[in-house]
């Protein structure tokens, strides 16, 4: 059966709540999945929640978190996955991201105006509904909606992306910090989406620092790709993961759960049953 290890609920940038997600992995005759929202394990607690987070169900869901670090010039996407979502070190850190996460959105909501564009904080907050870790993606769509730019695409490249006028540096943790984190917290951190560093270096230096897996399957890899970082990690002794990085917004690909997937044995190494509750 297949397995999808990258999914985002509306608890960060998805469009999806976690219980949607979860009826559509199911739906879509998913194994496995793990929910890697951003700086946020809240999805995760509310499939514990309401139920679909147990060792009965025919679902396996792994908690995952999904975070960035990096430097001036570029991202390095870290998840964790098989995490506890109530370590008390990884809520701390969770909480200290959020309140990074609400003065930028402030800040890049007052920058929009400076430029001209009608959007207050109110109307993205509302439009997002769930939303609990708010961001540029967020406040673009609602542009969009408003017809100032044609796709999120469009909005990112003319106002929002780094050197862009509307741009605003997010809190970052340092590489180091994350892995240390997640690992902390019982899980496993994994590189994700490799392809978009951009710089081998960057790579060994992140193994070098203890990262315990990278994602191999990705939905824009080729065979070439996918080989290349399957030999990286066995040469390293790295896991391997892969998904689709859904978010089920039309237009981003996939549109549907499901489409995208990866083989089991690779989720399996990153699964452990949930304890009675």
């Amino acid at each position: 059966m297949p397995s999808d290890l990258h999914i985002h609920t509306s608890f960060s940038d998805g469009r999806d709540t976690p219980e949607e997600v979860a009826e559509a992995a199911k739906s879509a005759g998913l194994h496995y999945i793990a929910i890697t929202d951003h700086d946020s394990v809240e999805g995760v607690t509310a499939l514990y929640e309401s139920g679909h987070y147990t060792s009965g169900s025919s679902l396996r869901i792994i908690p995952g978190v999904g975070f960035t670090a990096g430097g001036a010039e570029y991202d390095i996407h870290i998840l964790g996955y098989h995490i506890d979502i109530y370590d008390a070190g990884l809520q701390e850190k969770l909480e200290e991201i959020s309140e990074a996460r609400w003065i930028r959105f402030t800040e890049i909501v007052e920058r929009l105006r400076g430029l001209g564009y009608e959007i207050g904080e109110t109307e993205v907050l509302t439009d997002e509904g769930l939303c609990k870790a708010v961001g540029r993606s967020h406040v673009a769509r609602v542009l969009v909606k408003k017809g100032y730019f044609e796709s999120i695409r469009d909005c990112f490249d003319e106002l929002l992306r780094r050197g862009q006028p509307a741009y605003v540096p997010h809190f970052k943790l340092s590489s180091e910090e994350l892995i240390a984190l997640i690992k902390e917290a019982g899980g496993v951190p994994v590189l994700a989406n490799p392809k978009e560093i951009k710089d081998e270096g960057i790579i060994e230096r992140l193994i070098e620092q203890g990262i315990g897996g990278i994602e191999a399957f990705y939905p824009t890899y080729d065979r070439q790709d996918t080989q290349h970082y399957l030999d990286i990690a066995q040469k390293n002794g790295l896991l391997v993961s892969g998904g689709s990085g859904y978010r089920g917004f039309s237009g981003r690909e996939p549109d549907v759960l499901g489409e995208f997937s990866i083989e089991d044995i690779y989720a399996e190494n990153f699964y452990r049953p949930p304890l009675p509750v």
